[in-house]
């Protein structure tokens, strides 16, 4: 029998006003590892960068679109707000809170939201982020902190966390995470929610908040969607005939060559399934992960005008 419970969270991707800069700031900053250099597939002037764990693991991508003349986005309501990350523990959230000042990174201080240390900050684009410590955390597994990276590994993000969403229609979008795909609200509170996915903890939660304030709009430094983790192609399949059944309009299985994926908009947020297989590791070896331009087999003779397009950058870490 196929297992598609939704596993926790699979990917973020946001958009960038910089590869460069963003790359800059993921890798020598925050301390994950550019796991993959390629491009959009459904624009491929524009690069798609996948920052992660060491080995590229699922549920630790955060990654990025460079969309050339992109407007800076509009905070405001029905949006995907804020990106967690996780972090071993308290003391590497004090780590963090000295690196943020000594590179002048705009931080809200160690703050505590639903019985957990948390620190949210920001990236000069606009770009929100919460590090959420994993001390006493259960439920979905970390991935592995990079090992050659600036931050230390015992205090180095090693993955995803909590994503929060937040939407005019709170009670009518809470239904929709409930019943259509199986999300359990843990702690309810005035106005917010914090929902289980899959085995849940801070790999596998979603923040939902009420907002019924100005609406956001889409450009750098806002989300673009979110994505959550099935196991293989027979249990992303069997969530097309879901979405078909239930009426709600999809993109049908699209393969993405890293991964297997399935689109659908749920109100404003586009929602992604996205397969833990094949991985980043098919096309590249661990020890040059993201150093060189990387591209599926189909895109493969477009090298020379895909390269020609997009704006290069080196990313070898032995210059």
């Amino acid at each position: 029998m196929t297992n598609e419970n939704l596993k926790g969270i699979h990917h973020v991707t946001a958009m960038t006003d910089n590869a460069m800069r963003n790359y800059k700031f993921m890798t020598e900053v925050v301390g994950m590892r550019l796991v993959k250099k390629t491009v959009n597939q459904d624009d491929i002037q524009t690069y798609h960068t996948f920052f992660a764990d060491d080995e590229g693991s699922p549920g630790t991508d955060m990654t990025f679109f460079d969309f050339p003349n992109n407007p800076k986005g509009l905070r405001g309501t029905n949006s995907i707000s804020r990106t967690g990350l996780r972090v071993p523990d308290d003391a590497a959230l004090e780590y963090y809170l000295n690196r943020f000042e000594e590179n002048n990174v705009k931080h809200g201080g160690i703050q505590e939201l639903f019985g957990k240390k948390v620190l949210p900050f920001e990236e000069t684009d606009g770009q929100r982020y919460q590090l959420f410590s994993d001390e006493n955390n259960e439920g979905v597994a970390p991935g592995k902190p990079w090992k050659n990276g600036p931050v230390p590994e015992d205090k180095a993000v090693y993955g995803l966390g909590p994503i929060e969403i937040t939407v005019s229609y709170y009670d009518d979008f809470k239904k929709l995470l409930q019943d259509v795909y199986g999300m359990k609200p843990i702690i309810e509170e005035n106005n917010v929610t914090l929902l289980n996915v899959g085995a849940g903890g801070n790999g596998g939660q979603v923040i939902l908040r009420r907002d019924e304030g100005a609406e956001g709009r889409q450009g750098y430094g806002e989300v673009h969607h979110v994505s959550f983790r099935v196991e293989d192609h027979a249990a992303l399949a069997a969530w097309e005939e879901k979405y078909r059944k239930m009426g709600l309009g999809n993109s049908g299985l699209v393969d993405r060559f890293y991964f297997e994926a399935l689109y659908a908009r749920i109100g404003h947020i586009l929602i992604e399934l996205s397969t833990d297989g094949p991985g980043f590791m098919g096309d590249e070896p661990y020890e040059t992960l993201g150093e060189s331009l990387a591209l599926p087999p189909f895109l493969e003779p477009k090298r020379a005008q895909i390269e020609a397009a997009i704006r290069p950058f080196d990313t070898r870490r032995n210059k």
